[in-house]
């Protein structure tokens, strides 16, 4: 018997974002995006929120998913491992580029990064670019070895868990996206005057729309196409706003190039 063509209501495409933020908003809107695209291209989707970053790479690479929306290093990673098609990068204030920061508690005497000495900080993901390579490549760019700098160091799993573990003070410091402290306001109004920023990474690009090397090419121009409709329309807009913080969607491939240079900074173990 043969197969349902892909898209169809009996096999739809699947589609996985990453943990970044709250996953239950992410999910949330996710489904509200699949929705969308379907009006706009036909097409059937199936959502779901992956565990960690590094979980929408190998799902990718092992056929489970057809469309991921990555995190900036997690594409560069898929990309090198599993050669996913970039379809479309994702657009911040009009921009393909944000950075990285890290954050200390409002109260404390750390002034510095030469400050953390002896400290505990917080990373998110460990295939977070803004928060775990980039500020990890920034400290080491500053003769500041972050293996023995910190007394001790965690993976909080997401950007809002690192700024909550800080309000809460779990930690010292934190690494995240500029300004993850944002995420957090509506339940924590005194986030800005509790958290502050002591330094602050170079650019990056932004995070990705990508899918499977081995996706049919009409399914990849519809759902490229469709997105970038979606993307145009004013719920489309909204809701993509309120998933990852989108304002728009872009092409290009070569703004990754320096995080492939950034990631010279990690030993094979820290991207893990």
């Amino acid at each position: 018997m043969a197969l349902s063509p892909l898209g169809g209501p009996d096999r739809p495409i699947r589609m996985m974002f990453v943990p970044s933020g709250d996953s239950q908003v992410i999910l949330k809107g996710g489904q509200e995006i699949a929705s969308l695209l379907q009006a706009e291209t036909g097409l059937h989707f199936k959502t779901s929120v992956a565990t960690s970053y590094a979980a929408v790479v190998e799902a990718m690479g092992a056929g489970q998913v057809d469309v991921g929306w990555l995190a900036t290093f997690s594409y560069v990673m898929a990309k090198e491992k599993f050669n996913v098609d970039l379809l479309l990068i994702v657009m911040r204030f009009g921009s393909p580029f944000y950075r990285g920061q890290i954050m200390v508690r409002a109260d404390s005497n750390i002034k510095t990064l030469a400050d953390l000495k002896g400290e505990t900080f917080a990373y998110g993901d460990p295939a977070s670019a803004s928060g775990h390579l980039y500020p990890k490549a920034l400290l080491r760019s500053k003769g500041l070895d972050p293996d023995i700098l910190f007394k001790n160091s965690i993976f909080a799993g997401s950007h809002n868990a690192v700024v909550l573990s800080l309000l809460k003070g779990r930690v010292s410091a934190g690494a995240a996206y500029d300004d993850a402290r944002a995420a957090v306001a509506d339940s924590y109004p005194d986030v800005f005057d509790k958290i502050r920023v002591i330094a602050y990474t170079s650019e990056i690009p932004n995070d990705t729309v990508s899918v499977r090397n081995d996706l049919d090419p009409e399914l990849k121009i519809k759902i490229k196409e469709g997105l970038k409709r979606l993307a145009r329309t004013p719920v489309g807009s909204k809701v993509l706003k309120q998933v990852y913080g989108i304002s728009g969607l872009a092409d290009l491939d070569a703004l990754f190039d320096p995080v492939r240079k950034a990631r010279q900074f990690l030993q094979p173990k820290e991207m893990q």
